[in-house]
Parts: structure tokens; C-alpha cells; sequence
């Protein structure tokens, strides 16, 4: 179970109106309560979906609208025009709402009834322009909305409810999630720099600072009986060297992590905070930079960037909820070095300490070793390699007046060689469509050196993401060129200056 997750629940709203008469409005309400009930049995969702009586006026729609807006366990509404339902009547309740918004497009019956089709059956059963006169608002009002069509008893409509809930989840979630600075920056450092308030305003995410010595305060105040314990746990769970745990230094080294494990995890339950970062840069009062520790709690659900980098701790935590119970993992990742072998391209993605054991491939080992920068006490890490398959990587940057959000589509492959010499986690992929392509269309569109690295959700996922927000989004994957990432740039960039 993720640390911390939302208790969340989605309404699912259906549009009529009084016109056809209180027998076709009963059966309207039948066959919504049928459609929830068989989608909460059968689709695997993340989340319950709640029915809602249907709405038939301008008022019942405000009034459901503002419920949603309030009701902190909503999670987002799922709107469904079973009949038809006048457009006007939406306005004022969709000017209200403040929660993540789907258009299902769909109808109660798979089929037509060929030989039996009436005008009964037409009054009762018309999604097919019902939810084109409702588009046409919500297209006309610029709403940020997600559009799933197809038949709700299809798989693949199924599919992709659920990922909308997932994502939904991820959003509401920003609108009150706080996420702890300790330290600044990396100085002189651009792009995990930016502006906090914009991203309030954009996304809900409180960001703020704390000293350090804060949590210094709070490793000297652990037990050691409570070190102890977690040093055990680290024993049955890891594997460590018979040579390490030989080695009273060694233990100790891990034994401090565990401290620093203890310590954030009490400041992160107690100020309910979704994620943290840390500078190597600001670690006064602090034995070691947070390695072993802060790898274990990415892998529990809290958010992490490293020098200081705010944005990728939150990109990561929402990544985290938005995969919550599905195969693979999510970590903070960053583009370290490259391989350039002629047909053999592949980048080489680790960090000094924190990447998340989530995505390894096989057994974790802890191990010991100097850090070579932070001019701090040798760290205890976790080391593996992590697991073939595909994956994404997203990196959310700032350019003032907007945020953008770029994805690669990678395939994460099995290291070529052993490195013996490099004690971190570490994953190697080739980047979609190729090698080159990856790069140029990365460095074009101003992605960051760190991402959020996902096995479990994918660029369907993030493009869901962006449009219920309303960022820019650039995708790098097959089939796409370096000319249609400039193309899609030089777009964006007229419409954020409003010349388009």
C-alpha cells in the first residue's frame, strides 16, 4: 500500500432531462446504476465509482457540480448523456467544478435491436448525439477534460477508465499535497530551479523549505532501540556481505541510515508531506547524505528529487499513486553517461544514491562506499540493476509563464557488461525511436537531466495527466521525428504567446 494514499471515490453523472416522461427517466436511472455496478465488479479499477441520481435541469447539474467540487473524497466525475440533455443546462454547474472531468461516450446497449429498433427505444438510447451536444460545451468552454469512447463493457474502454481514475487520482491529490524542501538548490543549477507559487497555482503543490538542522534534531532524537529493530528488518530484506556485517564500521554506516529512515518518515506522517528533497550541498549537521533511507522511502510512495529538484519529487509522487498496485515501479532518475557504440546506443541512468528498488530487476544489496562528493561519511545504498521492458521517462519543466511535460518511451534493456566499480542502482535503455532521435528530441523540447522513471504507467497515462491540467506536452516515442517534436514546439510556443 502506498504511503499515505487518498481514500478516494468517483461520481458517475448521468445527463437527461424532464422531457421524455418519468418511465424512460426510471429505466435512464436503471441502466446507470447497472453500468456502475458492473464497472465497479469488472474493470479492476483503482477506486469505487459512486452513482449519482441523473441530473435533468440546470439546477440539479450546479447542485451536483458543487457537491463534487466540496466533497473532499471525490476524486474527479464521469459524465454520461443517456439520453439527450440540452448543453445550456451544463454551463453553470461545469463553471463550478473543480474536479477532473471524463466525457464517457458510450450507451447501455452493445447493439442496435435491428428488427425491433422503434421510436421508444430512440428516445431512451440517445448517447450518440447526447454526448455530442454535451462535447460541443465543453468544448466551446475550454474545459480541461479527458474523452474516453467506446462501449463500457468493452476491455479496452475498461482499460482506459481505469487509467483516467488512476491519473484523476494523481490530480486531485496535487490540489492539497505538500512536499518538503530541506535545503535549496544545487547552486547555479537552472533547471530544477523555478517558480513555486506558479506551480501552487497550476497544480495544488505546496512546496517549502526547511532547515536541515531540523532534521538533524530529529536523527539525534532516535532510539536506538528502534535502529536496531530497522537493522534487522534491513538484514532479512537485503542482501549484505558477510564481510560488511563483519564490519563494526560498515554497520554503523548502516545503521545511520537507518536513523535518517526513521527521522524523515516521522517529519513526513507528522507534516503529512508527499515527498522531500535534498542537496549534498546543505547536509550540515548530517553524518551522511540520505541514501539507504531515502531509496526506501521512494520505494513505501513519497515523491523525491535530488538537488533540491521540487518538480521531479512531485512528478514522482504522482507517478507513484497513478501506478499504485500495478507490475513495475517508479523512481527518481537521472541521465548519467552514454554508450555510443555504432548500433549499440544506450544511455546509462543512475544517481549517487536515490534511485528507487521498486524498478529492480532481482535481489538488493546493500553496500558501503564513499560517495566522492558532499565531503561527507561513506553512505549505505542500495545497489541492483534495474528490470528489462518498457518504461517512460518524464520530465516536467518551467519556462516562467508555463509548465511543460516531455516523455520518452524507452526500452530498458539488460546491462551489456557488469560494473563491478559502480556501487549504485542503475538502469540502461534505449530511448524511442532510436538513439538519436531520443536525444535531439529530449534536448529540443529543454528536458532536465532528472526524470521520473516509470515501469508502470505510461505516456497514455501523462497525456491524461497534462490535459486535465492544461500543460504542454511533448511525447518522444515511435514513430516520431526530430521535425514533428520542433513542429509541435513551434506550436506551442505561438499559442503560449497567443498568436495562434
Amino acid at each position: 500500500m502506498i504511503a499515505q494514499k487518498p481514500n478516494f471515490e468517483f461520481w458517475f453523472v448521468t445527463g437527461s432531462q424532464d422531457l421524455y416522461g418519468e418511465e424512460t427517466l426510471a429505466q435512464v436511472a436503471k441502466d446507470s446504476q447497472a453500468m456502475v455496478k458492473g464497472l465497479n465488479a469488472g474493470a479492476g479499477l483503482a477506486y469505487p465509482i459512486v452513482w449519482k441520481p441523473t441530473v435533468r435541469s440546470a439546477e440539479e447539474i450546479s447542485a451536483v457540480c458543487e457537491a463534487a467540487t466540496s466533497d473532499p473524497k471525490c476524486g474527479g466525475v464521469i459524465t454520461w448523456m443517456h439520453t439527450f440533455s440540452p448543453a445550456k443546462m451544463w454551463v453553470r454547474g461545469l463553471t463550478v467544478l473543480r474536479k477532473p472531468l471524463l466525457q464517457l461516450h458510450t450507451q447501455y446497449n452493445r447493439d442496435i435491436p435491428w428488427s425491433s429498433i422503434d421510436m421508444d427505444f430512440m428516445n431512451l438510447n440517445q448517447s450518440a448525439h447526447g454526448d455530442r451536444e454535451y462535447g460541443h460545451i465543453t468544448a466551446r468552454m475550454n474545459l480541461k477534460r479527458t474523452i474516453i469512447a467506446g462501449h463500457w463493457e468493452n476491455k479496452e474502454t475498461q482499460r482506459r477508465l481505469g487509467a483516467w481514475i488512476r491519473v484523476a487520482a494523481a490530480v486531485t491529490e496535487g490540489k492539497t499535497a505538500k512536499f518538503a524542501r530541506f535545503g535549496d538548490n544545487m547552486r547555479e543549477v537552472a533547471v530544477t530551479d523555478g517558480d513555486k507559487v506558479a506551480a501552487q497555482i497550476t497544480f495544488g503543490w505546496s512546496i517549502n523549505g526547511y532547515g536541515v538542522g531540523k532534521l538533524v534534531q530529529m536523527v539525534e532524537a532516535v532510539a536506538a532501540k528502534d535502529v536496531d529493530a530497522l537493522f534487522e528488518v534491513y538484514k532479512k530484506t537485503y542482501l549484505i556481505d558477510k564481510a560488511v556485517l563483519a564490519d563494526t564500521k560498515a554497520v554503523d554506516r548502516i545503521k545511520y541510515q537507518a536513523r535518517v529512515e526513521i527521522a524523515l518518515r516521522k517529519f513526513l506522517e507528522e507534516g503529512k508531506f508527499l515527498g522531500l528533497t535534498s542537496n549534498f550541498q546543505d547536509l550540515y549537521g548530517l553524518d551522511q547524505l540520505p541514501g539507504l533511507a531515502m531509496q526506501r522511502l521512494m520505494a513505501e510512495g513519497y515523491g523525491f528529487g535530488g538537488e533540491g529538484d521540487w518538480k521531479t519529487a512531485a512528478m514522482v509522487r504522482a507517478m507513484k499513486l497513478m501506478g499504485d498496485g500495478l507490475p513495475g515501479g517508479t523512481s527518481f532518475m537521472e541521465d548519467y553517461t552514454y554508450h555510443m557504440e555504432p548500433g549499440k546506443e544506450v544511455v546509462l541512468g543512475a544517481h549517487m544514491l536515490e534511485v528507487c528498488p521498486t524498478i529492480a530487476d532481482g535481489p538488493v544489496k546493500i553496500e558501503v562506499h564513499a560517495l566522492g562528493i558532499g565531503d561527507k561519511d561513506d553512505p549505505a545504498r542500495l545497489v541492483f540493476n534495474a528490470a528489462p521492458g518498457e518504461a517512460i521517462n518524464a520530465s516536467l519543466i518551467e519556462f516562467g509563464d508555463r509548465f511543460r511535460l516531455i516523455v520518452n518511451e524507452v526500452k530498458t534493456v539488460k546491462t551489456p557488461q557488469p560494473m563491478p566499480k559502480l556501487p549504485v542502482a542503475q538502469a540502461t535503455w534505449i530511448p524511442y525511436p532510436d538513439f538519436t532521435t531520443g536525444l535531439e528530441g529530449w534536448i529540443w523540447a529543454g528536458g532536465a537531466h532528472h526524470s521520473s522513471y516509470s515501469t508502470q504507467v505510461g505516456a497514455e497515462h501523462l497525456q491524461m495527466f497534462a490535459d486535465l491540467i492544461g500543460l504542454e506536452y511533448v511525447k518522444i516515442g515511435k514513430g516520431t521525428t526530430v521535425e514533428s517534436i520542433r513542429q509541435t514546439l513551434a506550436v506551442q510556443e505561438l499559442l503560449a504567446k497567443g498568436r495562434l
